[in-house]
Order: C-alpha cells, then structure tokens, then sequence
C-alpha cells in the first residue's frame, strides 16, 4: 500500500493523507505498544504526527510528548521521515502564564516541547484554542521569532471559528508573514458544524484543514456490529448512540452494501472533503492503526457521497446560504 502525500493547505509541505494522533499515547497506550504504532504507522508512510504538550493528563508533565522524544532518539531517520505537529495552551502550571497564549507562554513552551520531544525544531507549531485576550501583533511577533531561531517551521491553529482565522492571517499578512499552515477542527459525518464558516475560510486562505475526531467519539466506527460481539461502550458513547441510532443503523447498513468497514468509510468522506488535508487518526492498537489505512483507497463517487447526506444531513452548506437566501 502506498499512500499519495498531500499538501498542507497551501504550503510547499507535502504530508501523508493521514494523520497519527497520539492523544492515547501515556494513559490508554503504554510506552512500547505506543513505539510500535509509531513504526508501524512509519513503515505504512504515515509521516504526519500530532501531539500536544498537555496529552498525558499529568498537569505540566508532557506525557505524551515525551513517549515521542524517546521514540525518536531511537534514531534510524525516526526524526528526519516525520512531520511533527505539537499544540500548545492549556496549562501547564500554576503560573498565570502557564496557560493560553502570550509571547511569554508561547516562548517558555515551545522550549519545554523540545526537551521533551528531544529535537531542535517543530514543524508545525498549533495553537490548541483560541485566546480572545491575547493580541494578534503579539502572537505573529512570538511566533515569527520562533521560526527566525529555527524552532518552528509552520504556525497553526486547533478550535478556531472562521472569524479567527481571517484575522489571524489577514494580521500576518500585514506583517509580511505566511499566516496559519492550517487548523484542526472537530469534523466528522456527525458533526459538520464548520461546513458553514470554518471550513470555506481554510478554502479561502489555502489552510490545511485537519479533522480531529473522524469517528465521532466511535458511533462512527462500527459501533452496532460491535455491541453485537459483545464490546462494551463507555455510558457516554451509549448515550449518544441512543440519540443518534437511526442513523447509525442506516450508515452501517450503507457500508455494509459497499463492502466496507464504518470507520474507513468516515475517513474516505473526509478526504473527499474539498478543504480536508489529512483527519487524525488515533489508534490505541495496532490494529486499530492497520484497519485505518485502507481509508484512501476508498473512492466514493457522486452517488455514495450523496447517500452519506442523506444520512448525515450537513448544515445545508456554507454560511450564508445555509441559513439565508
């Protein structure tokens, strides 16, 4: 299996089609299960790695990203064949600058990543949630002097509103600076609220879309077949499944007549997304990870994705159309 690189929105970087999140990797993952998906998911030609300086869940200690610091100083080209996205903002500390973004915040992360990722450069560095307070001239002068140093290659954005990301590019480009590389957004066939804004802005600046949870919390990947071999689900998951069951039970019967798994079809709709760049992946298991790699190969013509609508009914398109003349 060979999987097509892709662009990052508009930008030179070219990424694989999938993205491996690793959100996982401490609490559900243990440190050698988590090595292994990352090899596996290398050897696949899944290059593209995305990671956050608070997934671990132990307040300040970086969990997650130092599994992948470990990993990489295992060297044999770990560093140099991946494309390594890390994300910062929720708190780190009890300091007031601990948490949201600041110059002061931006620098002392960024730093801290590094030692715990155990490399001298990000190259996508994400801002994890929007902050309201923090002025935009002193967010691009912050990150601008990162890329001067060479400690980060792209800037983006995770949980923005439309409106965010026009005034953040439109203030880089004023400075002369590339803007946002891309943002991350929750977006799946349930739920495909940035259809009105969020996505035609990614289209409008050339930001690499990047959708986090493409299986909608797991309605999305199987979940009736799996009942049915006895698999439990978390009283969330079943809480939303109970809301959402027609049309679960249509969407796995529809896979079903294509001849194919409920998560990898998910995938494919998001790929054929026109702003998508590559959705998160976020295995716990090995195979978790080898079944998501058969999603590019999923071609779904007119017909499916019209079905998949039907199903999934989106906002009605972008805004203003969707709720205007």
């Amino acid at each position: 299996m060979t999987l097509t690189p892709v662009h990052l929105g508009r930008t030179g970087l070219r990424v694989s089609p999938l993205c491996l999140g690793t959100m996982n990797f401490g609490p559900q993952t243990d440190e050698q299960d988590s090595h292994a998906i990352l090899d596996h998911a290398r050897e696949a030609g899944v290059g593209f790695v995305d990671t956050a300086n608070v997934y671990g869940w132990r307040r300040g200690e970086g969990w997650t990203e130092s599994i992948l610091g470990r990993w990489f100083a295992q060297g044999g080209g770990r560093r140099e064949s991946t494309v390594l996205a890390t994300k910062l903002y929720g708190t780190m500390g009890d300091a007031p600058h601990e948490t949201g973004l600041s110059a002061l915040s931006i620098r002392q992360q960024c730093d801290a990543s590094l030692r715990r990722l155990q490399t001298d450069y990000i190259d996508l560095y994400q801002m994890h949630h929007i902050d309201r307070s923090a002025p935009w001239d002193e967010l691009w002068e912050a990150f601008d002097v990162l890329k001067a140093q060479g400690k980060v290659l792209y800037v983006g954005s995770s949980n923005f509103p439309g409106w965010g990301l026009a005034q953040a590019n439109e203030r880089a480009a004023r400075r002369g600076s590339l803007g946002l590389a891309s943002e991350q957004s929750l977006y799946n066939l349930l739920e495909r609220t940035v259809e009105l804004e969020v996505a035609p802005a990614c289209e409008a600046y050339g930001i690499g879309l990047i959708p986090w949870s493409p299986l909608g919390g797991g309605l999305l990947g199987g979940i009736l077949r799996k009942q049915a071999e006895g698999r439990s689900a978390s009283e969330d998951t079943q809480k939303a499944l109970e809301e959402h069951r027609p049309a679960v039970e249509a969407y796995e019967a529809f896979c079903a007549e294509l001849g194919e798994s409920p998560a990898d079809v998910a995938l494919a709709w998001l790929l054929a997304q026109p702003a998508v760049t590559a959705p998160i992946i976020g295995p716990r298991t090995l195979e978790q990870l080898t079944g998501a790699l058969r999603a590019p190969e999923i071609a779904l013509d007119a017909a499916a994705l019209a079905r998949l609508d039907e199903i999934f009914p989106g906002p009605g398109g972008p805004a203003p159309e969707a709720y205007a003349w």
